[in-house]
């Protein structure tokens, strides 16, 4: 038996080889006395719920700072199906449930995390830094695979020898490793889940760890393989309002509030995450501890949808007539039959949009720790993480001018519906054309060389307990690149071409321009809560077959030309290699020194102890990328006249390289006490200075310029005219920021009362400075005369201030006094109420907003506008809830352990001026305003995430003590995500999204 365990260890971990020969050498160990990776300390290995919640509870009892854990019962049984669900049970804990940097999409297993708020969150894989190449500075926790945790830490308060830059907290993931077993371990875990809305195959997940530690002439060796691997495919449906325009011809002497159209959309989404984990140890004498680990997690995600969106841009919105209209006492729409005749109809695309994303992250470390003498001791780490991501976003898009649709907004849905001549009008080829194509590709690489070393000497004093001290040195850097146009939008074919560059539109009847789009329904719509008519929309092979069916779909514009006899630019592809604009590169270096002093009165009535410490880091950052700009005149090139184009600023095409260099160093005090009233009540203060360096995303050096021209067309005359031209740019980074910093002040009172029976209250206050925001300011540019021209440029800044300051109370218990099988329940539950404020350094509050090219329009990114060109004022800091809930009933008694949970979080500001709230022709309603009533304002609104609450649930059946089954059941309300719109006539919905339960059978065999 010895000799099979280890000839599958040693095949194990040849395969992992095999798989993984590519990997980096590497550093950086935990700075945290409690959990050492290395084997200092073997990890508590537990089995059964309340074995899990015991072992938590003593690691938060005894941590030197306030932490909170959750520890796995075994192996691999983390109690969520992602990384990101586990870290939202720990209490000051929220998950983002929407894709990164998009609300306007739904991530089922949640897209981030923020700790008390704040989304400063520093990230660690068994004490040392990890990070995903997504162009921030933690981890991607989708990416990770729970299988291979072994329990999840959050450190909320930093002490000196803590890694810098986690102002909200410390997030650390642990792994086993091979000493934490007396022997041979080996655990194989499978599962399949099963979404009730996008019904179809279970997708599986399964997981093998194989362990075992050899006595030998050179010592005791210890090998440990951990190999996972889970496939997710889920499904989001969603209903979405557009933003509420004036009116003022639809009822005399009122102005009347009616959004631009009521859409849908539905959205199939594939994971496929790959974990592989080897960890060696090697102890030569009882002094001397090696120990080597490689990590690494591969992600591939890609998600279809299939979704109606508005083109009512210009002043089309102004122009939609509402029949059988019901409003509410502002003048808001209700109900009633929208159309828009003026224009043919209202514009709509029938959008099919594909998104394929390559993620990994790989890690190898090395650590040695030396016992010197009774006294002194010392480790060092050497650590190198590489992680890469590329990605393909495409979106291809027929149009239909529909006649008209009945909305109903009074209910908790909206009902859209269509009468026979409409279901008829929507099912026919003939009234559909090829709209447009936009594709996006973006590219990285992250590369990290570390290397620690930490010395601690121990007193034999009746206070001092040791001291510690120790360097880190840092190398990172970041490689970023985009196609150039970054999102490359061209037109096929657009009614606003009509007469002037073609006659007629590239409609699907027409046998030249047949084929690649297919009438889909929407079945199961929202799990068959609502009914929506079936669409054409262009197929997903299409949109996957860029770049070679974007080219055959812009022909058709090429013979729509021909047969005006006008001259039409090609079409062609963005393009990495030969356009240099869309490169940014950031490079890092960090310099740390930190000491640290712990102490302890154990003779006194009421025992005190705690550290004292202080870290210096320097830090110096390199950066280079672009600022371009590319005109986009195509609305007015073939015209025969054109009136006002003396707006319209002449500037050529460039692409210009810029340089940039930025230091800058951080002293970071941090004190930890900790009162003893006994053995099962605890008190703590905290307080410290932490820091936050900006997101390498944030830091980019690329600044694209663009002009945007408004005009109205006379087919009759082939005559535009242009209404507005303006010149913007948005800075997707600055290079110049220096890190958001904190003053932490932390005081807690702990109650033990079992051995998981505990109360827990924590009052904290976080004081922020160098907050980054959005702001625009002057980008001054020549034109062709030699007169100088103003972008408007938005980008992120050192702006603002502010606080986040709250309490956590959190309660856990089993009820063993209770009789009989009521003896083997618990509870867990905990309270988190966040309190934040963001005060802009200098405040850009105005009245009215403006669409000038000038730097008024700050209003647009800070205070947001409406449709109708007022602002709206100061906004909370984004992404914080003020109230988060967490509840658990759990039951283990004999081979049973079962939990129901629910978690919910109140609203938060989900973004102002984002996609699919914003657009550039709100009404100038400022009367000193020289374009008053004109419809030329950008406006953006801001965006509410509304309050959300989700129960999950799990039984499990131990067979055997080595052998057990489960059924897992996520989202078993079925629960609806609803984010809102704020417009000065109210707070109207925007978004409804539902994904539905999700069930997962399970099994788990140990040996």
């Amino acid at each position: 038996m010895r000799h099979l365990q280890k000839t599958a260890i040693a095949v194990a971990a040849a395969q992992l080889a095999i798989w993984s020969h590519g990997a980096a050498w590497g550093q950086e160990v935990s700075a945290t006395a409690n959990q050492s990776p290395s084997g200092n300390g073997a990890v508590i290995v537990v089995s059964g719920q309340r074995a899990a919640l015991q072992s938590a509870q003593k690691l938060k009892q005894d941590a030197d700072e306030v932490v909170d854990s959750i520890v796995a019962e075994d192996i691999g049984k983390l109690p969520d199906r992602s990384v990101t669900e586990v870290l939202s049970r720990v209490v000051g804990v929220t998950m983002d449930r929407s894709m990164s940097n998009d609300p306007q999409h739904y991530a089922v297993e949640g897209s981030g995390i923020a700790i008390r708020g704040l989304t400063y969150v520093r990230s660690e894989l068994n004490g040392r830094e990890s990070f995903s190449a997504n162009g921030g500075r933690s981890l991607s926790f989708t990416d990770v695979p729970p299988e291979l945790m072994a329990g999840v830490d959050v450190y909320k308060n930093p002490s000196a020898e803590q890694t810098e830059g986690g102002v909200s907290g410390l997030v650390n993931l642990r792994t086993a490793m091979p000493f934490d077993f007396k022997g041979f371990k080996g655990s194989l875990s499978g599962s399949y889940t099963w979404s009730d809305l996008r019904k179809g195959k279970a997708t599986p997940t399964g997981s093998l760890l194989l362990s075992n530690r050899w006595n030998t002439p050179f010592g005791e060796f210890g090998a440990l393989v951990d190999l996972a691997s889970s496939i997710s495919h889920t499904r989001t449906d969603e209903m979405f309002i557009e933003g509420y325009y004036p009116h003022s011809n639809i009822e005399p002497g009122r102005t009347i509030w009616v959004p631009r159209g009521a859409q849908w959309r539905s959205m199939n989404w594939e994971r496929d995450r790959k974990g592989q984990y080897a960890a060696f140890q090697w102890k030569p004498t009882r002094d001397v501890t090696a120990s080597l680990t490689y990590f690494q997690s591969k992600y591939k995600e890609g998600w279809s949808e299939q979704a109606l969106l508005s083109q009512e841009t210009g002043d089309r919105p102004y122009d939609m007539e509402v029949t059988n209209g019901v409003f509410d006492q502002n003048g808001a729409f209700i109900s009633g039959v929208i159309s828009n005749p003026k224009n043919a109809g209202i514009n709509l695309n029938t959008d099919r949009r594909v998104s394929d994303r390559k993620s990994a992250t790989r890690d190898l470390s090395l650590n040695l720790q030396w016992r010197i003498s009774p006294a002194w001791s010392a480790k060092t780490d050497f650590q190198v993480v590489r992680a890469s991501t590329q990605a393909l976003d495409s979106d291809v898009a027929t149009g239909i001018r529909m006649q008209k649709e009945t909305v109903d907004l009074s209910g908790d849905l909206p009902r859209i519906t269509f009468d026979a001549d409409d279901i008829r009008y929507l099912s026919n080829p003939a009234n559909y054309y090829w709209a447009y194509t936009m594709e996006h590709r973006d590219r990285s690489k992250a590369e990290s060389k570390a290397w620690k070393t930490d010395v601690k000497y121990d007193f034999d004093h009746a206070v001092l307990r040791d001291l510690r001290f120790g360097v880190r040195l840092q190398n990172r850097s970041s490689r970023n690149q985009n196609t150039n146009p970054s999102y490359n939008w061209q037109a096929i074919s657009q009614p606003w071409m009509l007469g002037w560059q073609v006659d007629r539109l590239a409609t699907l009847d027409d046998p030249k321009f047949a084929g690649g789009a297919t009438l889909r329904s929407f079945d199961n719509f929202f799990g068959g809560d609502v009914q929506v008519p079936a669409i054409m929309f262009p197929d997903d092979a299409v949109a996957r077959g860029y770049p070679d069916s974007y080219a055959k779909l812009h022909t058709y514009h090429d013979i729509l030309c021909a047969e005006k006899g006008s001259t039409c630019t090609p079409w062609r592809a963005a393009s990495f290699d030969t356009e240099p604009a869309g490169t940014n590169y950031q490079e890092e270096k960090t310099r740390a020194l930190y000491t640290q002093l712990r102490f302890g009165w154990d003779n006194l009535k009421y025992p005190v102890d705690g550290n004292i410490g202080v870290r210096y880091v320097k830090t110096k950052s390199t950066a280079y990328g672009y600022t371009t700009y590319s005109p986009n005149l195509s609305s007015i090139e073939n015209a025969v006249t054109v009136i006002g184009a003396e707006k319209i600023a002449n500037i050529r095409p460039f692409a210009q390289r810029r340089d940039y260099e930025k230091d800058y160093d951080n002293w970071l005090p941090s004190l930890n006490l900790r009162l003893k009233y006994s053995d099962q009540l605890q008190f703590r203060a905290a307080i410290a200075r932490s820091m936050s360096r900006p997101d390498f995303s944030q830091m980019k050096a690329y600044t694209p310029l663009s002009q945007s021209v408004t005009t109205l067309t006379n087919t009759a005359t082939n005559t535009v005219t242009v209404t507005n031209a303006s010149l913007t740019g948005t800075a997707e980074g600055n290079p110049n920021l220096s890190p958001t910093t904190a003053t932490s002040m932390d005081v807690t009172a702990e109650w033990y009362f079992a051995k998981a029976g505990s109360v827990t209250l924590a009052v904290f206050n976080k004081e922020l400075k160098n907050i980054i925001v959005n702001q625009m300011y002057n980008y001054a540019v020549q034109d062709v005369n030699g007169n100088t021209q103003n972008f408007a440029v938005t980008g992120p800044v050192n702006g603002a201030h502010g606080h986040a300051r709250g309490f956590e109370l959190a309660y856990q218990q089993y009820y063993d006094w209770l009789p009989g099988y009521l003896k083997g329940l618990g509870v867990q539950a905990s309270l988190t109420y966040v309190d934040s404020k963001r005060k802009l350094d200098n405040p850009v509050f105005s009245e009215y907003c403006t669409g000038n090219a000038d730097a008024n329009n700050l209003n647009l990114y800070i205070n947001g506008c409406d449709t109708d060109g007022r602002s709206f004022g100061d906004m909370p800091l984004q992404g914080l809830s003020k109230k988060t809930i967490n509840f658990a009933v759990m039951y283990e008694r004999g081979p049973v352990s079962a939990r129901v949970a629910y978690n919910w979080r109140s609203r938060y500001l989900a973004g102002v001026n984002v996609w699919g709230t914003r657009d550039t022709n709100g009404k100038d309603t400022n009367p000193a305003s020289p374009t008053f009533g004109q419809n030329n304002v950008a406006w953006g609104l801001p965006l509410w995430q509304e309050n959300y609450g989700q129960v999950d649930a799990s039984v499990f059946y131990n067979v055997t003590d080595k052998f057990r089954i489960g059924l897992e059941a996520q989202n078993l309300n079925d629960a609806t995500s609803k984010q809102t719109m704020q417009q000065h006539a109210g707070t109207f919905g925007h978004a409804w999204f539902v994904t539905g339960p999700r069930y997962t059978v399970q099994a788990n065999y140990t040996f």
